[in-house]
């Protein structure tokens, strides 16, 4: 099978519209580009669905490398028979390759090599054949004393050390053995002796164990982590009997001496080479399904994150707030440029209220300010209730915002970079007013696994992890898109089709030749070659451009198409995207071509309609229970107002202002079976939630959303 075939197969997508994204990538074009300005070739796939497909290729790529590589490694042994060529060739399975690689893969000096260096071999095929009569005989030709070989017993031993190692390289006891797992493999969780006193969070598992198959991702990897820090034991297995009763068929034929050696063989060659093996692969297999698990949540959350609502151009004050060291205070411009910071107390020890309050109210006056942005951390709750007893002018918003990965920010060189003259608070604070002017454009700044979404992040496969997370940020960025003449190099970078070096290039000559002011200068750039321009350009916007098109996601390539519509119309292309009624005259199949169709028309049609729209909801306010502020302030049966924070497979946590994410479980959500949480709740969603139980001593909050 092709690797287009393969990919097709496996993913439900039509051939020809993978042949035609694999042709796409192959090309260099992103996976932003050909899902937003390649439709009629992919058949509308979604970023998601061309990641899927690039991610499925690199797999077969990679495959293919391997088996070149094994194919010119046993080649050079001499065994390559045309029928094990034909096998290695055609197989697409990896480990079905690593199994009928396994028997010529180079190994450390096993027990079987040492016996077939003593020239055993003949013999383990004499007794594997169960056909001799006298086992003791044959087996004294075989005896060699400067080999070591000095008696029948170690002669045989030998003979069975070989034996034992064909049964665990063998592709059908493997295949055997691995089905057993997949059905009936067991997870064990054991404490580690000692251990019970530090290793209290994972008490739940100090005495665990479930079918393998049902281990849900966060179970599996909560005892990882709990192995990883030396508090539990993991083991997988298996009914041992059971398996090699089923193996030893495969082997063993009749009850004779030769035959009874044999099993012994076999039993040997399952005990300490086959299931070991198989437990490891089971094992590694369970992980990677956990991680992948965990990171399609983590994904999910990111996504929202990123696509959160954003206030907007407006001129905000942050405030990252604290106790003891006072609540920093900065003043941003609708820019989001750093116009003054201060220092204020409000809050014990010092509970300088009154000056604060006066140092606020003479700052919103100063600077205009429109809205006010609060970490959620640390005095958070405090701090909220402080502001909302100013007296503001009207129209002044409150806002609380997570402060997850500030901290991480504020003391990044991208940081120092921003404000080299400001220290780490002033940063974090500045961090938190952007936030709710731009989360997308100021979270691109942070590692995404220091954002506090999901589940388990630094347990997961990192590099698996990563490369998930970039294409995320990647989609959101180009979902969005960025305008071209505020946008920073961070922004820049995630932008189709640019990368650091172009978006470094795109910041300096903004600042030596002042704002673009048509896409095609982009050109003037250095290293913008033509296909750079075409993968990015539709992504870029540039306000009060002579070409109107130009803040829109119209791709420049379209741009006669749109110009002939409105010449059709008798128009201008500014009027046409002015005037409704003008677009609505426009019969869209009369531009159907070959290199045109009705998706990209109708995508065209509405842009025109809602010119470089953000494609994000707008932001609402919201407020915590005034009368909530800790957690010993709840009890049983309160219904409360809280914001969904985090998701997970197994529910979602919501802040309800108490400092501690209380958890809705997946059991309660909904008053339905819910078998996937994102199905029910989003990110930064505003809820109603039921207190169920509070436990103090472990600080948990169990919440409901369920109403009966």
């Amino acid at each position: 099978m092709t690797h287009e075939e393969i990919i097709a197969q496996r993913t439900g997508l039509k051939i020809v519209y993978v042949q035609n994204t694999i042709a796409l990538l192959l090309e260099g074009a992103t996976i932003p580009f050909i899902s937003r300005y390649r439709k009629e070739a992919t058949g509308g796939m979604t970023d998601v669905e061309v990641a899927e497909v690039s991610r499925q290729l690199e797999q077969l790529q990679e495959m293919d490398k391997r088996r070149s590589y094994i194919l010119q490694t046993i080649e050079g042994q001499g065994k390559l028979t045309d029928e094990l060529r034909q096998r290695i060739e055609g197989c697409t399975d990896p480990i079905t390759l690593e199994d009928i690689y396994l028997p010529f893969k180079q190994k450390r000096r096993t027990r079987a090599q040492v016996a077939r260096e003593a020239g055993l071999e003949p013999l383990a095929n004499i007794l594997q054949a169960q056909k001799t009569a006298n086992v003791t005989q044959t087996a004294g030709r075989y005896i060699n004393k400067e080999k070591g070989i000095d008696n029948v017993q170690k002669a045989l031993q030998g003979a069975q050390d070989i034996i034992a190692e064909r049964v665990s390289e063998s592709e059908r006891a493997r295949q055997s053995l691995r089905t057993t797992f997949a059905r009936h493999a067991v997870i064990y969780s054991r404490l580690v002796k000692g251990k019970d006193i530090e290793g209290q969070n994972y008490r739940d598992y100090f005495e665990w164990s479930e079918p393998l198959a049902r281990c849900s991702s966060h179970r599996m990897l909560a005892m990882r982590r709990g192995e990883a820090e030396g508090i539990l034991r993991i083991s997988i297995g298996v009914d041992d009997e059971a398996a090699l009763e089923r193996i030893s068929r495969f082997f063993v034929h009749g009850n004779g001496e030769a035959s009874q050696l044999v099993k012994a063989a076999v039993e040997d060659g399952y005990r300490r080479l086959l299931e070991p093996s198989i437990s490891n692969e089971a094992g590694s297999l369970a992980r990677e399904k956990a991680d992948e698990e965990a990171i399609s949540i983590f994904v999910r959350n990111l996504e929202q994150l990123l696509m959160a609502s954003p206030l907007g151009q407006k001129r905000v004050m942050a405030i990252d707030p604290g106790f003891r060291t006072g609540c920093k205070v900065v003043c941003l411009d609708a820019e989001g440029s750093l116009l003054h910071h201060d220092v204020i107390f409000p809050h014990p020890p010092k509970a300088e209220r009154v000056r604060a309050m006066m140092t606020m109210q003479q700052l919103v006056e100063k600077y205009g300010i429109e809205a006010i942005s609060i970490g959620n951390g640390t005095a958070g709750r405090e701090t909220e209730d402080f502001v909302r007893h100013l007296a503001l002018p009207d129209g002044v918003e409150i806002y609380m915002v997570s402060e997850d990965g500030a901290s991480i920010y504020s003391a990044s060189e991208t940081a120092r970079e921003e404000f080299p003259n400001e220290d780490v608070t002033v940063r974090s604070a500045v961090s938190i007013g952007r936030r709710l002017m731009d989360p997308l454009a100021e979270l691109v700044k942070i590692d995404p696994s220091s954002i506090g979404v999901g589940q388990y992040q630094k347990d997961v496969n990192q590099s698996a992890l990563r490369k998930s997370l970039d294409q995320t940020v990647i989609n959101c960025v180009n979902r969005v898109g960025v305008n071209v003449n505020t946008a920073s190099r961070h922004l820049l970078t995630y932008i189709s089709g640019l990368g650091p070096a172009l978006a470094q290039n795109i910041v300096k000559y903004r600042s030596q030749n002042g704002p673009f002011r048509t896409r095609r200068e982009l050109m003037k750039v250095p290293r913008m070659g033509e296909k750079a321009f075409e993968q990015s350009a539709g992504f870029l916007r540039i306000q009060d451009s002579p070409q109107p098109l130009d803040n829109s996601a119209v791709h420049p390539e379209r741009y006669p198409l749109v110009e002939q519509m409105a010449a059709d119309q008798g128009c201008s292309v500014k009027q046409l995207m002015e005037n409704k009624d003008i677009r609505q005259k426009i019969d869209i199949s009369k531009y159907v071509s070959s290199q045109v169709g009705l998706p990209t028309l109708q995508d065209i049609m509405a842009e025109l309609d809602k010119p470089g729209r953000d494609p994000r909801e707008p932001l609402k306010q919201f407020a915590f229970d005034p009368t909530v502020h800790d957690i010993t302030d709840l009890h049983a049966g309160q219904v409360l107002p809280g914001i969904i924070t985090n998701i997970t497979n197994f529910g979602a946590f919501v802040d309800i202002g108490v400092h501690t994410k209380g958890l809705v479980h997946v059991s309660q959500l909904a008053d339905r079976y819910v078998k996937d949480p994102t199905t029910v709740v989003s990110l930064h969603q505003q809820v109603m939630v039921r207190v169920v139980e509070v436990d103090l001593q472990r600080k948990r909050i169990s919440l409901s959303m369920r109403t009966n």
